[in-house]
């Protein structure tokens, strides 16, 4: 999935994670799990670039997350090795050997040095790596990034009719399909800023549709810059789009044991940044951020609705991010979105246990444009326009409060019998 077209300070663009100069992506069936499917993919940057990451808060972490924890934290990374189909999560020493040895294929077939490969995977929890399927997968798809690289340079034809540039951004279009699992839509964009300097691109990958609740949950999110920006303080721009984006979605209410973004950052625009470039810069990777958490919520499993919280007036952003998160969350909420039963008591009863703090007699809830509440009360609404905004297939929900001024957004989607089908029968 890309786009075109002119948002903010920027414009949207094609190529994904091939968008920004310098990198390069390929995917390709290897056969983890299934046949004829994509599922090993390299992303490779033409130099060392600096480097973010944010992994999940679950205590069970899989073993691509705590290699590529430890390793971004010196700020640098040329290289990511994905896959889907298999979590490589708790299956003891098999497990990090099998991480540690995609990284170290990696990086025998790019040449880079093996810490400078992070490695992230998807898929069933529990089963060890089939690991030669992996690793011949590696070599196809490292070789497939390496053409691409030799493309743009000039040392390699386009083959057929193609051009260089679609050649580069359909292999990108390949990675991008390699870490789907039960996702039904490819998450993939791009865009650029133009700076005083020049122009500066971004571009990103993503995949999520079912486990996913905030603080991330079996999502897992790429994206790549041109720009120059300092590792430390491309951590903290990291962490700030995550917790506007990613950690406010939630589908059913499971963290995963294996969601992580990252960010790298090339610099081969030559362009670093500052004054108001960098808070266009900073407000355009929050907006990406952004757009992949919300298509990431419309693909929910067995989604038929998409659904926005807003909270506003709250306390605190800790308490407007609680209260909307919880609200998002609540299955009963989802389960009375997906029926089209306006029953707003269920909505302030998921504040109620959210944790935040607020004074429910000065809760106002709406369904849409319709108030259903006032002051933590039913009002008198027209109970069967209230239920063709829940027919909708985009549907708002806002909590407004008057504890203070503080606002927070979330994303989720109802909760259907098609996503109780999908993960009944997930490993068989």
């Amino acid at each position: 999935m890309s786009e075109t077209g002119n948002i903010g300070n920027w414009t949207w663009i094609e190529g994904g994670v091939a968008a920004p100069r310098g990198f390069y992506a390929a995917g390709v069936q290897a056969g983890v799990k299934y046949r004829n499917k994509y599922d090993v993919a390299v992303l490779l940057s033409e130099v060392p670039a600096e480097a973010a990451g944010v992994f999940t808060r679950s205590l069970v972490k899989a073993h691509p997350v705590l290699l590529s924890k430890e390793r971004v934290q010196k700020g640098r990374a040329q290289a990511i090795v994905m896959n889907s189909g298999n979590a490589n999560a708790c299956v003891g020493e098999a497990g990090d050997k099998a991480a540690e040895a995609m990284t170290a294929k990696t990086a025998e077939c790019l040449g880079l040095a093996v810490e400078d490969v992070l490695v992230a995977s998807t898929g069933v929890i529990g089963v060890e790596m089939p690991l030669p399927t992996v690793l011949d997968g590696i070599e196809a798809a490292a070789a497939e990034a390496a053409k691409m690289r030799q493309l743009a340079q000039g040392q390699e034809q386009p083959s057929g009719t193609e051009n260089a540039e679609k050649e580069i951004f359909d292999s990108a279009h390949n990675a991008a399909l390699a870490i789907m699992t039960t996702d039904t839509t490819v998450k993939e964009y791009a865009c650029e800023l133009t700076c005083a300097g020049g122009v500066v691109r971004l571009g990103a990958m993503a995949k999520g549709s079912g486990m996913i609740h905030p603080n991330m949950g079996t999502m897992l999110g790429f994206m790549t810059t041109d720009a120059k920006v300092p590792a430390a303080k491309l951590q903290a721009l990291l962490q700030e789009a995550v917790d506007e984006s990613f950690n406010m979605v939630t589908v059913d209410g499971d963290t995963s044991t294996n969601d992580c973004v990252f960010l790298l950052a090339n610099g081969e625009s030559g362009i670093e940044p500052t004054g108001a470039d960098w808070d266009n810069f900073r407000n355009m990777v929050r907006s990406l951020a952004v757009k992949l958490a919300q298509v990431i919520a419309r693909d929910g499993e067995g989604a038929s609705k998409f659904l926005e919280v807003k909270v506003t007036g709250a306390k605190s952003k800790e308490d407007a991010r609680k209260l909307a998160k919880s609200i998002c969350g609540s299955s009963l909420v989802k389960t009375a979105v997906f029926g089209e039963d306006p029953n707003w008591g269920r909505i302030l009863a998921a504040m109620g246990y959210s944790g935040a703090d607020f004074d429910p007699s000065e809760a106002d809830i709406y369904l849409g444009p319709i108030q259903v509440a006032q002051g933590g009360r039913g009002v008198d609404f027209p109970y069967e326009q209230a239920k063709r905004v829940l027919a909708e297939k985009d549907i708002v929900i806002e909590a407004r409060l008057r504890g203070g001024n503080a606002q927070a957004t979330a994303w989720g989607c109802d909760l259907t019998y098609e996503y109780v089908k999908i993960n009944g029968s997930y490993t068989t």
